[in-house]
């Protein structure tokens, strides 16, 4: 036992702030490139639905006339 009750493992392996601060920056990096890229494929599908959408809007209105 180590001073106050706590158990020590001499196996522990001691990790510098600054790692730990490039880690968590990398994380937030790559989940927002993810976000980004994720947006920006959902965007552009749905512009090609809305425009085969008013295609085919003007389709129906040639046929009418």
């Amino acid at each position: 036992f180590g001073g106050g009750g706590f158990l020590v493992f001499s196996s522990c392996y001691r990790i510098e702030p600054g790692t730990i601060a490039g880690i968590v920056c990398a994380d937030v990096l790559l989940t927002l490139i993810i976000i980004i890229i994720t947006y920006r494929c959902a965007s552009l599908r749905r512009q090609k639905i809305e425009n085969a959408d008013k295609v085919y809007m003007n389709v129906r209105a040639n046929c009418k006339s």
